[in-house]
């Protein structure tokens, strides 16, 4: 499958970053990379001062074992330098960058962003980058494995594993928080 520009969608992914504040008005910056077709959060980096060689080192966390997409997409932040080109050529990954000035070409991380932002780090007082990846580590996981998506026909990135059990009549649903509450995943008891 491929898509405008001509790459393939199935592997291809995004890398962003956001900015978060913390309750002492520090500066914590979060790394994505999300694959592109499914909407999936691959990986997720906290740090207080992310540099070239962090971003680097995030990338050879997040394609392991040569599991990388084929292509990357990018915005022109500084943070992506010298260091994580290199380890995207070694990954035979191909580093596209989005055009200045132009907030559509990399809409799914935005919206991504904005997720994030609405669902957890607007309710939550984050105090240092362990919390912040702890919270930003729940929602991943709820995102991925809970929430259904409009733009993939509502389903959802990681589907369920293993075979689905026949529904009781007399089940019961039960609610699991997530985020202390501020979201919850349903599911029939046994």
């Amino acid at each position: 499958m491929r898509g405008e520009a001509g790459i393939e969608l199935s592997r291809s992914g995004l890398a962003t970053f956001s900015q978060a504040t913390s309750l002492f008005f520090r500066s914590l910056f979060a790394f994505f990379i999300i694959e592109l077709k499914s909407r999936r959060v691959i990986h997720v980096g906290v740090t207080r001062n992310p540099t070239d060689a962090w971003t680097a080192q995030q990338l050879r966390e997040a394609t392991a074992y040569g599991e990388g997409p084929k292509y990357l997409i990018r915005d022109n932040d500084c943070k992506f330098g010298v260091g994580f080109a290199r380890v995207a050529k070694t990954s035979n990954i191909e580093i596209l960058k989005t055009p200045y000035h132009a907030p559509r070409a990399n809409a799914i991380c935005e919206r991504f962003l904005g997720r994030v932002r609405r669902a957890g780090l607007d309710h939550l007082l984050i105090l240092h980058e362990k919390q912040l990846h702890r919270m930003l580590t729940a929602y991943i996981q709820y995102f991925n494995r809970v929430r259904p998506h409009q733009g993939i026909k509502q389903q959802i990135p990681e589907p369920k594993a293993g075979p689905l059990l026949a529904e009781r009549a007399d089940g019961e649903v039960i609610s699991y928080p997530v985020l202390g509450g501020l979201h919850h995943d349903y599911r029939l008891s046994a």
